[in-house]
């Protein structure tokens, strides 16, 4: 993740002390960076701006009341947390008449500022996934993630199926943009022939791509998901986590499925995360 000057151990008080490896503090100049801050400092902007995202747009006074400080400390930590991107200032809307004066402004957290702390969080989920390989062992990690994974796949079930055959990969891509994968669909390279042998599913963002670095297993239990929901063999060409500019699966045409010679049955109905293939029922092969 790209420094923004909110450093590990700010997005998370103590995270020291909850088994996270915070990312060590670069120098920076000026009022927005760590450097030369006392550790109290830092806490207090991490609270801020946890506050913030937690609660949504708030006023100064908002949080003043809340964390027990002057509003000109306050003022101070938010001026801090604008310069380095974390939070945004918008001006708070007024109903009715208001009274004399500029009206009050309201805080609230950038995509910058979410991504801190979404990676802090990451550092947390690598470490109960490591712990849970090694007293386990690894296929206790693919029944997580297949877990994980169903109660996605249960919300997009009715949206996938409610949708003509021709449109199931838009509903999907749909569906997963809902959720913040910033997904797309598109049609997939013809063949030599001109024949269009299916789609391709995009998703431009993945939340949890540094921990799915770590734990391929997450990846495959998606795709596995996107196979089930689609009815169709899925095929993972390309993820973020193993440093791809987007995550591509291919989706292959269903009018295909039904052309795949019956002496080959293994070829049906099966779902390929890279170079993996896997039956319906999730048994790599």
């Amino acid at each position: 993740m790209k420094n923004v000057g909110l450093e590990l151990e700010d997005t998370v008080p103590g995270a020291a002390g909850a088994g996270l490896s915070p990312a060590p503090a670069q120098p920076t100049t000026g009022h927005s960076g760590v450097a030369g801050y006392p550790g109290t400092e830092r806490e207090t902007r991490a609270r801020i701006a946890r506050l913030i995202l937690e609660h949504g747009p708030v006023t100064a006074a908002g949080l003043s009341g809340r964390l027990g400080l002057t509003p000109a400390a306050v003022r101070r930590h938010l001026n801090n947390l604008l310069a380095d991107g974390m939070i945004e200032a918008r001006e708070a809307r007024c109903y009715g008449s208001r009274g004399r004066g500029r009206p009050a402004r309201m805080f609230a957290i950038t995509d910058a500022g979410r991504s801190a702390f979404e990676h802090a969080y990451d550092d947390l989920a690598s470490s109960a996934l490591r712990f849970l390989a090694e007293r386990a062992g690894p296929g206790a990690v693919a029944e997580f993630a297949r877990r994980q994974v169903a109660d996605l796949e249960s919300r997009y079930r009715p949206v996938v199926d409610a949708a003509p055959a021709a449109r199931r990969v838009q509903a999907l891509a749909e569906a997963l943009t809902a959720d913040g994968y910033a997904a797309s669909a598109r049609a997939a390279p013809a063949a030599g022939s001109g024949e269009q042998l299916g789609e391709e599913l995009c998703q431009h963002h993945c939340p949890v791509a540094h921990v799915a670095a770590e734990f391929p297993q997450l990846c495959e239990a998606e795709t596995e998901a996107f196979g089930r929901l689609l009815g169709t063999p899925v095929q993972r060409l390309a993820t973020i986590s193993r440093g791809d500019g987007i995550c591509t699966t291919h989706v292959t045409a269903p009018s295909l499925v039904h052309t795949v010679s019956p002496r080959h049955p293994t070829t049906e109905n099966t779902t390929t995360t890279e170079n993996t293939t896997t039956q319906p029922g999730g048994i790599s092969a």
